[in-house]
């Protein structure tokens, strides 16, 4: 059938080849519409149809593993009256007016089997088809949230399920990279998270960053009676879990916990495509049983597709604050997961070349990560006969400059330092949140006060002051607004020195750079002064990074503009020195959950005694303190050698009294 044919074809375009050809939505009703018509006739029912299948076949690659209890999907609802259904079923068999269910997130990622013996991990797979997936333990083992050896005493063999993703902040990070690098981003988290476990090199897996939360405990809970009891005791053993989890009597509270969870979608710092709702007892669980499919007892409410399909009217060409030229698909409004989208990144000409995205071309749209819209590929079915390639441009549509191309870099960047569009974008990254914090200093106020001439480069902000009397006569400012915005640029004069580094937009320069620097130097006078000899000597600065950093300070201009900024009166607060030698000439490394430090002040604590505290373990590390879910730094270091403690063991280290002091 062509139906079974194109399903099969998307399932491996989406699990294998972790590149989509059709959306979310598209497949679910396809899938839907299959399953009516072999419910209808049933005599069409094949052992290889996609409705008899569950995941994916295992890859090349790895060994096989055949699940001790088959990994099985879940029924799906779409609607509320689907949901009351399957509350009427279970009704009905338990012989009950009221059930008690146990609502979780259904995390969009990639399902995973942990077994313990005598709580040491020793094997990781995928669910694969639901019967057989693939040993990824190397793999789990550079996973945040995959405890390598549990907290708690645990005899003989434990099998943990849950489901390993990417953080949306992870997801845009390593997107922006890769476009910067010209490399082909990823869809969507849920396949840089796919892809990543399917790494043979588990130092590439390291990379992706990625995350595990458990849902269940599918061996060695004899003693365990409901599904809130087992999540309970998979917090307890260092598993990552989700409060936003309840328990909810009787089908009216889990309708209003679905719409509740539903709100909360957007802020959660990973995606999510639905709810599962499950009966919270074992018991009623074991008398409800499974189909050959899947547990009667649960059910996934399937969100609505963070996805959708547009029409490209333009495409437009974007400046950053560092000069990166960014084409942009110019849509027709659509909604996406609730949000209008009228425009979609398409981050680097390279990859608007290798998807081939055309001005009239009907486009998949999907928030990626939730959060960026961005253009997955066009549907070349629709493509009209008169679309033609995106030339690729020639010179800054903001400043008419010549653009350039650095050499082994695929991104176009504008030379102009004086372009407008990169000023824009530097005066709303030095008033960001994470830099100098200037609240009422947002990007569409940046825009309007460059246009009227009162912003033209960072130390224009400190002068906005002496323009109060015209302020307050703008439209929507008046004396209150432009009294918070005075307050504002006022209070960022003292910031940290981190936050002043990170707001200065050096190239590759981050927020956690960026305290590494402030660190280092302690004072803005000693950062000026630094050397590349000097900034490659800091643990986690690359060549790359310290060349860039050097390359910054020996320009003349920023001199001036930082001279500048200190007749202004901005004065930094400078980092305080050691107060201790404790741990002098010594780099440690924070890895897993800390439970009485919080991490970045256990990080102060060791550059206050006088030592270095790293991101990342290599050979030059001389302590990794290890918490619960440790993933790949606790790796690394039992792989190098590196002496692993406890949070306890490294609080006994210290001087009596400098927690509290």
């Amino acid at each position: 059938m062509d139906l079974r044919r194109t399903l099969e074809r998307a399932i491996e375009r989406y699990y294998v080849d972790d590149a989509p050809e059709i959306s979310d939505t598209e497949y679910d009703m396809l899938l839907r519409e299959l399953t009516d018509l072999e419910a209808a006739h049933p005599e069409l029912v094949t052992p290889d149809s996609p409705t008899q299948r569950i995941g994916a076949p295992p890859q090349k690659g790895f060994a096989p593993h055949t699940h001790s209890r088959p990994m099985l999907s879940l029924d799906n609802a779409f609607t509320e009256e689907e949901l009351r259904a399957f509350d009427e079923r279970i009704r009905k068999v338990l012989g009950r007016e009221e059930i008690e269910y146990f609502v979780e997130l259904k995390f969009d990622g990639l399902s995973m089997a942990l077994q313990y013996e005598d709580g040491r991990l020793i094997l990781a797979a995928t669910r694969g088809d639901g019967t057989t997936g693939e040993t990824v333990t190397h793999n789990a083992r550079t996973v945040h949230g995959i405890p390598l050896q549990l907290p708690l005493k645990v005899q003989g063999r434990l099998e943990v399920r849950g489901e390993v993703l990417m953080l949306k902040s992870v997801f845009e990070r390593l997107n922006r990279a890769r476009a910067e690098r010209g490399e082909q981003v990823f869809a969507n988290p849920r396949n840089a998270a796919s892809g990543g476990m399917r790494q043979l090199d588990s130092r590439l897996t390291a990379q992706r960053r990625l995350s595990f939360f458990a849902y269940s405990i599918a061996e060695g809970a004899e003693t365990v009676t409901s599904q809130s009891e087992a999540m309970a005791n998979l917090a307890s053993l260092g598993f990552g879990t989700r409060s936003e989890a309840q328990l909810c009597m009787g089908i009216e509270a889990v309708v209003a916990r679905v719409a509740a969870l539903q709100e909360l979608r957007a802020s959660l710092p990973f995606g999510i495509d639905g709810v599962v709702i499950k009966v919270n007892s074992f018991a009623e669980q074991a008398e409800m049983d499974f189909t050959s499919r899947f547990p009667r007892w649960a059910i996934a409410y399937k969100f609505a597709a963070e996805e959708a399909f547009s029409i490209v009217e333009a495409v437009t060409f974007q400046v950053g604050r560092t000069g990166a030229v960014t084409p942009v698909a110019e849509l027709q409004p659509v909604q996406v997961g609730g949000v209008t989208v009228r425009r979609a990144t398409l981050h680097n000409m390279s990859e608007l070349t290798r998807k081939d995205v055309r001005v009239g071309d009907t486009v998949i749209i999907r928030r990626a990560g939730d959060v960026i819209p961005e253009v997955v590929g066009p549907d070349l079915s629709r493509r009209p006969t008169h679309a033609v390639p995106v030339p690729t441009p020639a010179r800054c549509p903001e400043c008419d400059t010549e653009l350039i191309q650095d050499e082994g870099m695929v991104v176009l960047r504008c030379p102009n330092r004086h372009c407008p569009a990169q000023i824009s974008a530097k005066l709303v990254h030095f008033a960001s949140r994470l830099a100098l914090d200037i609240e009422s200093l947002g990007e569409k106020q940046v825009d309007r006060f460059v246009e009227l001439g009162y912003l033209s480069d960072l130390p224009s902000i400190y002068r906005l002051p002496q323009h109060r009397a015209a302020l307050v006569e703008l439209d929507r400012m008046g004396e209150s607004s432009t009294q918070r915005l005075i307050d504002a640029i006022l209070a960022s004069k003292t910031r940290p020195l981190d936050r002043l580094l990170f707001g200065l937009g050096i190239r590759f320069v981050g927020d956690r750079t960026a305290r590494d620097l402030a660190r280092r130097f302690g004072t803005l006078a000693a950062f000026r002064g630094a050397s590349y000899e000097d900034l490659i000597g800091i643990a986690d600065i690359g060549p790359r990074t310290a060349e860039e950093i050097a390359s910054w300070l020996q320009d003349d201009s920023n001199q001036s503009m930082l001279d500048e900024l200190l007749a202004l009166g901005v004065q930094p607060e400078e980092e305080t020195g050691p107060t201790g030698d404790l741990f002098a000439g010594q780099t440690l490394v924070f890895t897993g959950k800390l439970e009485t430090l919080d991490r970045t002040d256990a990080e102060t604590l060791v550059v206050r005694l006088g030592g270095n505290a790293g991101g990342s373990v290599s050979s030059k590390t001389s302590l990794v303190v290890a918490g619960p879910g440790a993933g790949s730094k606790l790796a690394k270091a039992e792989q190098l050698g590196v002496k692993v403690i406890s949070e306890a063991d490294f609080i006994a280290m210290l001087p009596p009294g400098l927690i509290d002091s």
